[in-house]
């Protein structure tokens, strides 16, 4: 892609009913400044869905779009597809095969938040690498099982990219304005924007830093939570996890309760459920892979206790978790510590 005054980067923005507003606009922003501060247009773009008209985001706010076919002749130079919830019904011929021309013809295409998903269905990730919000990582690996999925911010692989969101959106574009205008540009927007470090490619959605306003639990805490998130399907057994960590399961057990309100076994089996909840509303997986993937031997435990962390059995779920937020009851649904059981 080249910058010309006189021929403005051409950029499409795909947005599907309950888009994420916000990471759809934190893309958009620095190409707005960008305009504005160089005092010509040099990006142009068009936001447009399957049937057009308004389209709502999750948070209820819509957007006016064009229709996809009402688009004219001319090539875009850069196609973001930004979706949230149940990106599995938008697989339609409307929306696929205009991503499949435009990949033909070698427009930059991408994915924001799920849109990953529309691409992978699209046959545009295969043999690549890609990223997706990490709440939807392991349906993706499960429904994509020839790209590889990584958990870094985003990723560029060749002309396709994917990012998994939220102020993701603005490092992308950033990037892609120092990379398709100059670096003086970018680092004039990203001060205009107050977006005063520009992350890159290779960034992870987890590091392993600070929290964002400080560390609220000690480093014990911290890294048998870690080694919890690495064994979800073949779980460690609390002993195990002391051992590892040096340290008694009574002293365990005591950090886990003052600082995460649950015990090191609930806790445990709440991030499992978790993992699972992804998989039964996001993928098509058998409920009884979905248990073996969480690390649970017998589905009738494993429907007993996913019914007591988020009020309904897995089946029921199947079918109103894929209704958006504001259509259905809370989701994470979990009760309090004094009325968890223990496994």
């Amino acid at each position: 892609m080249s910058v010309d005054q006189a021929d403005p980067v051409r950029i499409v923005i795909l947005v599907t009913p309950h888009f994420n507003v916000s990471a759809t606009t934190s893309f958009i922003d620095p190409f707005r400044v960008a305009n504005y501060l160089s005092g010509t247009a040099r990006f142009s773009w068009t936001v447009v869905s399957d049937r057009g008209g308004p389209v709502p985001s999750s948070s209820g706010l819509s957007v006016d779009t064009k229709a996809i076919a009402d688009l004219d002749a001319a090539k875009p130079d850069l196609v973001l597809v930004s979706t949230s919830w149940t990106p599995e019904r938008h697989y339609t011929d409307r929306v696929l095969g205009p991503l499949k021309k435009w990949a033909r013809e070698g427009v930059v295409v991408g994915g924001l938040d799920t849109g990953a998903f529309v691409l992978a269905k699209a046959g545009l990730l295969a043999g690549r690498t890609a990223t997706v919000h990490y709440e939807h990582i392991d349906a993706l690996i499960e429904v994509a099982p020839e790209t590889a999925v990584s958990e870094d911010l985003f990723v560029i692989d060749e002309r396709v990219f994917t990012c998994c969101g939220g102020s993701a959106s603005t490092d992308l574009a950033l990037h892609f304005l120092r990379r398709q205008a100059s670096v003086s540009i970018a680092n004039a927007a990203s001060r205009y924007l107050f977006h005063h470090h520009i992350r890159g490619e290779g960034h992870s959605q987890n590091p392993k830093g600070p929290e964002p306003t400080g560390h609220a639990t000690p480093g014990t805490v911290r890294r048998a939570i870690d080694l919890m998130e690495q064994n979800l399907e073949d779980p460690l057994s609390i002993p195990d996890i002391c051992a590892r960590l040096h340290v008694s399961q009574r002293q365990l057990s005591r950090l886990f309760r003052h600082y995460v309100r649950r015990s090191p076994v609930e806790y445990y089996r709440d991030i499992r459920l978790d993992r699972a909840r992804g998989l039964v509303t996001q993928t098509e997986m058998k409920l009884s892979e979905i248990a073996a993937a969480s690390g649970f031997n017998s589905q009738v435990h494993f429907s007993r206790s996913y019914k007591q962390r988020f009020g309904l059995s897995p089946g029921s779920d199947r079918i109103e978790g894929r209704v958006p937020f504001e259509f259905r009851a809370w989701p994470m649904h979990s009760p309090g510590p004094d009325t968890q059981g223990s496994e």
